[in-house]
């Protein structure tokens, strides 16, 4: 489309946070305190930042900087170069960087699905410095160049945007309920798995299961893995009630053999044991197979008196999960839970058909939610296709 390109700092005036420190010294909960934007204060689910948890003492803002109503923020570290349009007034940390426009040349909603684009995202990329950690600083920003329609183009452009993201954000909330709908169902079945007010029997994991164990990572880590062969499943692979294919890695027969003690099976139940993922858990797909797991995922392979699906749903269940992070945090040099954790771990053990009634129900909704994230997949490639239309590739 013939539109014009403009620099991002001829478009808006763009600045960086600031922050007061110790910051600790001026969170207040007076009355006269300042609105503090924090990462905590954005959600994934919405573009706006409406509220702030905490407030700083009004001598803190000549040391930060004031934002308004209007204004957009990008994260300009980690995540960096999510918008977010801010609808209250505070003052933002250094974590932040704030867009200021004329309302007469910039529509917001247009702006926001530009700067939230994969085109924008690649250029902040390429530009962004750091080796470990990406950072945007306002200098970098102001350089990226993008399309400016008229006012009016916008405008129509926008409204189109905000059908197809609500489309996106339905089909999400629907699977999302039906999720919600089976963790209801387990709880209205067997109870809470920690307190069980049913008063189950309980085990602990060491005697219900065939196997607990995790792998390694083969030496030359990213370098050594292959474009195909035989999967290594990643705490990134592993997720609460499902596998992600994304990012699976591979390596090939030799590298396979020295993992010979983890072969994966199907429906061994997956538990992500270090890191920021840790108690993440699903069970493994007939289709990842043949597979290993690395030194951050334990395999739990249940015995005839357990249903795998159970387990995965009880160790999910937010009580047991709250359970299992204790116990990583409690670690000695980071978050983990050991194989000797695992096998310890108690569980309510009900009858096996009333485990495995849960398990039939489950694979049926499940089966629902894959015809959805299959659908959501679609939709999203779909608005990722019309967004590079509008936007530029």
């Amino acid at each position: 489309m013939s539109w014009p390109t403009v620099p991002l700092g001829d478009i808006f005036q763009i600045a960086r946070g600031g922050s007061p420190r110790p910051i600790d010294n001026y969170i207040t909960d007076d009355a006269d305190g300042v609105n503090w934007v924090s990462i905590r204060d954005a959600s994934n689910s919405s573009k706006f930042i409406t509220k702030t948890e905490k407030k700083i003492r009004p001598a803190g803002v000549a040391k930060s900087r004031m934002v308004y109503p209007g204004d957009f923020l990008l994260t300009n570290s980690m995540s960096f170069g999510r918008p977010y349009i801010l609808q209250t007034t505070g003052c933002i940390h250094d974590g932040w960087l704030v867009l200021s426009s004329d309302k007469s040349v910039v529509d917001q909603d247009f702006f926001y699905h530009l700067l939230g684009s994969e085109v924008v995202y690649k250029k902040f990329a390429k530009l962004a410095a750091g080796a470990v950690v990406k950072n945007l600083n306002c200098d970098l920003v102001k350089t990226v160049k993008v399309p400016l329609p008229p006012l009016p183009e916008q405008r129509r452009i926008a409204a189109i945007l905000d059908k197809a993201d609500a489309l996106r954000a339905k089909r999400r909330a629907a699977i999302a309920k039906l999720d919600q709908l089976l963790q209801s169902m387990f709880l209205d079945m067997f109870g809470d798995p920690v307190t069980n007010p049913k008063n189950w029997p309980t085990v602990a994991l060491s005697d219900v299961t065939t196997k607990i164990g995790s792998g390694a990572t083969p030496t030359g880590g990213d370098e050594s893995y292959k474009k195909e062969g035989i999967a290594l499943i990643r705490s990134m692979n592993v997720h609460d009630g499902k596998f992600r294919w994304a990012k699976i890695a591979h390596i090939d027969k030799e590298q396979a053999q020295k993992l010979r003690n983890v072969v994966v099976e199907f429906d061994d139940v997956l538990l992500n044991i270090t890191g920021a993922s840790v108690a993440r858990v699903c069970r493994a797909p007939i289709a990842v197979l043949p597979a290993r797991v690395n030194q951050h995922v334990a395999i739990i392979r249940c015995g005839s008196l357990i249903s795998p699906t159970y387990l995965e749903y009880a160790l999910m269940s937010p009580p047991m999960k709250a359970k299992l992070l204790r116990t990583a945090e409690s670690g000695a040099t980071r978050q983990a839970i050991t194989k000797a954790e695992i096998e310890k771990i108690v569980v309510a053990l009900p009858p096996i058909d009333k485990q495995k009634e849960f398990a039939h129900v489950a694979e049926r909704a499940s089966g629902q939610i894959d015809k959805g994230q299959k659908s959501s997949q679609r939709i999203e490639a779909l608005f990722a296709t019309l967004q590079s239309q509008v936007f530029g590739a």
